[in-house]
Order: structure tokens, then sequence, then C-alpha cells
């Protein structure tokens, strides 16, 4: 079986073309855009820590936005896609397709990383 059926046997439809193929959810149809609970946002695909809440903002955009990643799981890459030139964000473990960052984020680090929630998956803080 290869990687890719493995990858849909695991994931919605959905999920799927966010995450493997690089599409983007329609914007405020995410169910983690309201999410204002404390806890750690996941890669979808594999679990691994990307962005804790604290980081979370209303960007006003239609999806979740975060400041800052939490760990060193978001790897950079070009993407020339649309006619446009953008950094795309993938989760470094399994290479899922997580989304955008741009350079007109809040303070302190000036960055928005702009995520689909199909490609996230939310654990909230035990209490």
């Amino acid at each position: 079986m290869s990687s890719n059926d493995n990858w849909r046997e695991k994931l919605t439809p959905e999920e799927y073309q966010v995450t493997r193929q690089q599409g983007t959810e329609r914007p405020f149809s995410g169910a983690l855009l309201y999410e204002q609970r404390s806890g750690d946002y996941l890669c979808k695909c594999c679990s691994a820590p990307l962005f804790r809440s604290d980081a979370k903002f209303d960007a006003g955009c239609g999806w979740p936005s975060f400041f800052q990643q939490a760990t060193d799981n978001v790897l950079y890459r070009e993407d020339r896609s649309h006619n446009m030139v953008r950094t795309e964000i993938v989760c470094k473990q399994c290479e899922a397709h997580l989304g955008h960052v741009f350079d007109d984020g809040p303070l302190p680090t000036g960055q928005r990383y702009c995520v689909n929630s199909l490609s996230l998956s939310f654990q909230p803080d035990k209490k």
C-alpha cells in the first residue's frame, strides 16, 4: 500500500485534499477558527505539536492565526502557485501542508501563521 493510500484511509477527503494536496479550506469554515480554550494545536496527520493557544490571535482573515510556532516542527517552502510568491508552511515530521506564513502579524514576532483548521487537531490543557 502506498503512503498516499495510508493517508487516504486515515484522513477525511477534505483533510486529505488540504494536507496532502496543498488545498485550502473556505475562509470562516474551519472548526478551530473560534476555539478559545487553552491547549496545543497538533498536526492532523502525525500529531506533532505545532502551535500553542497563547500564540493564537484573531487576524480576521478566516483561518486560525498564530504569531509563532510552539516548536521547531514547522518547515518553510517557497510557494509560487496562483501567480503569487508566498511562504508555505508544512509539518516537519510528515510534510503535511498547514497553510502560509506572512509578515503582517502582531508583535513580538510580526508573523502571521495562517493555518487551515483541517490540518490541525486540538488538545486542550488538562485541568
